[in-house]
């Protein structure tokens, strides 16, 4: 079988779910399936001089041939969001020209960014062959529950159009809890379309490192005698970085000995950052995205690993992040819709504690808690560890997206 597929982002490029894509890719090249994928240089949480290299690299070939990686330049990604939005656009029309010359069985795609899924529908619709997306984040729900639109806007209407046109010719829709399955169900999609395959942790890659041998407290002159609670990952719109720093500003008279570390970079870090420096939230450190080699140095720098989002956000998902804090043994501290999947799964498996969205006192007493009572903290995350290597097996769920890739095209 040939697949076809593609990406706004790979392997050098940081970001918290990049193994999820090369799992799923070594998977099908392991499967005795070959793939085709079109990316652009590498340009997220890489250096210029990383970047300059992978612009002479025209073709990567993995997998002992079954993976073809065809990378093309294109300028880099800013933080201005209709910039942004416009490097979007011209990714797709490129994959479509690029794709439109490419023998293929069948096109896999990913749903970042939305505009995957109509692109490659209308691949479909030209190459007469099927097509399965991956459902990561369900659009335009999520830019409605931050409040960047409403419903019945025009960007609202583009997203429903959009949405519609991808499920209505995608073959089958790979989702990633049953919280999205119920979703796009209501919207009309047939339950026989839909196969469900929660996300997986890099258990290889991420691991517990004590703090002695945590790379990241020299390099960046961390004390190692104080109390972290990181975040790793996108700093954007929807993670509620403001409630973070309100409570920093609160808890730094209560826990002196509190740091909260913001590791990674985003659409917002700019403004985090100014409100940093102008309020003089000391508590509150900034680390950049690191090497994915350095992975299990990031998730284990921590005493608490962090989930935060804006209310109703988190209703129908489960940030991957979730998983690698779990693989690195640190107990979850969720500031997320109690209704969400992932609230249940901590308060279900004892692997942290649970504040509501947009809570602040809840979360300061979550906080708290975790704080002043270390060996409980320390046990949920043994919690974590347990229900992750019971629950989300790596093998068990590439497998199941080698099997719908082979069905659809049967």
């Amino acid at each position: 079988m040939k697949i076809l597929t593609f990406s706004c982002y790979y392997t050098p490029e940081i970001a918290a779910s990049m193994y999820l894509t090369e799992d799923m890719l070594k998977g099908m090249a392991e499967a005795g399936h070959s793939i085709e994928m079109y990316v652009p240089v590498p340009c997220r949480g890489v250096s210029d001089e990383v970047r300059n290299e992978y612009k002479k690299k025209k073709t990567e070939i993995l997998y002992d041939g079954k993976l073809t990686i065809h990378r093309f330049a294109l300028y880099k990604e800013g933080r201005n969001s209709l910039m942004r939005a416009f490097r979007y656009g011209l990714l797709n029309l490129i994959f479509i020209i690029k794709g439109l010359s490419k023998k293929a069985d069948v096109i896999f795609t990913q749903s970042t960014p939305p505009t995957q899924g109509m692109m490659s529908g209308f691949l479909k619709a030209c190459k007469k062959i099927p097509f399965v997306y991956n459902l990561q984040d369900i659009f335009p729900d999520s830019l409605v529950n931050t409040g960047m639109t409403s419903e019945g806007s025009i960007i609202w209407k583009i997203g429903r159009a959009v949405e519609n046109y991808t499920y209505r010719h995608a073959d089958n829709i790979i989702v990633i809890s049953e919280d999205f399955k119920k979703n796009i169900m209501a919207k009309g999609v047939p339950e026989n379309k839909i196969t469900v395959v929660p996300n997986w942790a890099d258990t290889q890659g991420v691991h517990p490192i004590g703090r002695k041998d945590n790379k990241l407290i020299k390099k960046y002159g961390l004390d190692p005698s104080l109390f972290y609670i990181t975040y790793c990952g996108n700093i954007g719109y929807t993670q509620n970085m403001e409630l973070l720093l309100e409570a920093a500003k609160i808890l730094k008279y209560e826990i002196p000995q509190l740091r909260f570390a913001l590791i990674g970079d985003g659409a917002a870090m700019d403004e985090i950052s100014k409100r940093i420096a102008d309020e003089h939230i000391e508590d509150v450190i900034h680390i950049p995205f690191q090497p994915y080699d350095d992975i299990a140095h990031v998730f284990s720098l921590g005493d608490v690993g962090l989930i935060i989002s804006k209310p109703n956000v988190g209703s129908n998902s489960v940030p991957s992040k979730t998983w690698s804090i779990m693989a690195a043994e640190k107990p979850l501290l969720a500031s997320f819709d109690k209704e969400s999947e992932l609230c249940k799964i901590i308060e279900e498996n004892d692997c942290g504690l649970v504040a509501d969205a947009g809570d602040l006192d809840g979360f300061i007493e979550a906080v708290k808690k975790m704080y002043n009572d270390r060996e409980k903290a320390i046990l949920q995350g043994k919690n974590g560890k347990t229900f992750l290597m019971s629950e989300f097996d790596r093998d068990t769920c590439v497998k199941k997206y080698v099997e719908t890739l082979e069905k659809v095209v049967k």
